[in-house]
């Protein structure tokens, strides 16, 4: 009776020592062997020369992934004699497209992206990585007012930072920030959901949320674009995609948020005519009818996306959870 006894405490022990080892394992800083270090670049030859020193001196043994975007200028031979892996488009697709062949391209556990015009500070890196440390998947670069390219850009960004926060329920600081660090096989679970375009940030941040992943936001200050160069996101063509983008996401991942909002809106306004006709005319009219058959049926539209969508993603969490070990 007592060896079973002591056998069973040693499988006591072993089991919690297994869990407090996984538990280490997820919150803990990534070394740099760990990390992958992915760079869109489109003409970005003057912004590498800057930056990959700084990644090769702050940060040794990490995997520097350039994915070129069609540039017509020195950005792959740059690249490369600074000894960074490129990854190579014959033409431009799109900042989403680049990042996404980075990621695929990408071999180790923890993804930093990072922009290539060298507004991205090198020795923000590891204070991203520290905040992993506290369990997080996801951590984001927060730009300040004073980080934003321009007023009108930071009113911008302001607004789909208050539109996000209230679709996925949790405060958004920088929907747009592009520099940010995750853990690798939580974004490939949504790359194919990433647009081409200059919008995965907005996506994959709304994304996380929804799929119960922990995201938190680290202040970061930026540098001002180099002389000579300018943004290629353009505010009003890329402000109306990622205004899109979010309503794409919030009717994919919270659909009753935009759905409830609406049929409450068509229920008032037949309440609403309804009482001035009754009072009026004394009569229900069809157009009543109309306005509350339209609310029963956006709300139902609503409420069975909202199904739909708990179906997707009911075992995203328990997944994620289930298969911590490195490499997946």
């Amino acid at each position: 009776m007592k060896s079973i006894d002591q056998a069973e405490a040693r499988a006591t022990r072993a089991d919690i020592n297994f869990d407090d080892t996984r538990q280490m394992d997820c919150k803990r800083i990534p070394a740099t062997s760990e990390l992958s270090i992915v760079i869109p670049a489109r003409n970005e030859a003057e912004g590498l020369t800057r930056l990959l020193p700084d990644l090769c001196k702050l940060l040794p043994g990490a995997e520097i992934i350039v994915s070129d975007d069609g540039s017509i200028d020195d950005t792959v031979s740059v690249a490369q004699r600074l000894g960074a892996y490129v990854v190579r488009r014959p033409y431009g697709a799109g900042n989403g497209a680049a990042i996404k062949a980075g990621a695929r391209a990408a071999t180790r556990d923890w993804i930093v992206f990072m922009d290539g015009d060298d507004q991205h500070r090198a020795e923000d890196v590891a204070r991203l990585l520290a905040r992993l440390a506290e369990g997080y998947e996801m951590v984001v670069g927060a730009r300040s007012t004073e980080g934003q390219a321009s007023r009108h850009r930071g009113l911008a960004n302001a607004f789909y930072n208050r539109l996000a926060s209230w679709m996925v329920g949790h405060p958004v600081k920088d929907l747009t920030s592009g520099f940010r660090v995750v853990r690798r096989k939580r974004f490939l679970e949504f790359l194919h959901l990433l647009p081409n375009g200059f919008s995965y940030p907005t996506t994959s941040t709304m994304a996380f949320f929804r799929a119960g992943y922990a995201v938190a936001y680290e202040p970061i200050k930026v540098k001002p674009r180099l002389a000579g160069t300018t943004s290629h996101i353009r505010l009003w063509r890329d402000g109306t995609r990622f205004l899109l983008i979010i309503f794409k996401i919030g009717t994919l991942y919270s659909p009753l948020k935009l759905f409830a909002p609406i049929s409450l809106g068509f229920f008032s306004l037949g309440l609403g005519y309804y009482a001035y006709t009754f009072f009026t005319q004394h009569r229900f009219t069809n157009m009543s009818v109309l306005l509350f058959s339209a609310a029963v049926i956006v709300f139902l539209i609503g409420l069975i996306s909202e199904q739909i969508t708990a179906l997707m993603y009911g075992g995203a969490g328990a997944n994620g959870y289930n298969s911590d070990s490195p490499g997946i």
